[in-house]
């Protein structure tokens, strides 16, 4: 979590807030949509027994993508939740030393599975396989898997000193993974 209080925390440079400010904001449009198409449904079923058919094969599509648009604002802000039993014993050199290992390996695995997600989805844009009931483009949601990944690999690259060092200089804003 986030140590350091807002009112210490250095503002994110004006393209970062404009990219975070975007994903929040298509985040917000994902979750009004998933609640919106949600009341509908429980209406249509309901009110009028005429549920829509397609409806809960949207909502996950919905739910998939602001899993992993989410995702990646939490690893720009290196937010997650942390085990820091060991961690938290660790100083100096030995910290840097590990934090870099954290980084290097959250970068690693989440370029890997962008990887593998850039397999299926190319997979499934040539066969065009859709759902069943929606008939939603399989692309779509396996889309949010290499997108979410990829994010994130680049926001821990992009702020590595951030999480390495755990950094709140100008060039640099917030606290990092390390703290």
């Amino acid at each position: 979590m986030n140590p350091v209080p807002p009112a210490e925390q250095v503002p994110a440079a004006p393209v970062e807030s404009r990219a975070l400010r975007s994903i929040y904001a298509v985040l917000g449009c994902v979750m009004l949509a998933g609640v919106l198409l949600n009341l509908a449904n429980v209406i249509g079923r309901y009110a009028f027994a005429k549920p829509i058919f397609w409806a809960e094969e949207v909502l996950v599509a919905l739910t998939i993508w602001g899993v992993f648009l989410g995702a990646a604002v939490v690893t720009w802000r290196a937010d997650h939740l942390n085990m820091d039993l060991f961690s938290s014993r660790v100083s100096g050199s030995a910290r840097l030393a590990l934090n870099a290992v954290i980084a290097l390996t959250l970068a690693s695995v989440c370029a890997f599975i962008a990887w593998q997600s850039f397999t299926i989805v190319q997979l499934f844009a040539q066969t065009e396989a859709v759902s069943a009931g929606a008939q939603i483009p399989k692309v779509i949601p396996h889309s949010a898997l290499l997108v979410g990944f990829s994010l994130s690999a680049l926001a821990v690259l992009i702020r590595w000193r951030r999480w390495v060092f755990g950094s709140t200089s100008p060039s640099d804003p917030g606290t990092g993974a390390g703290q």
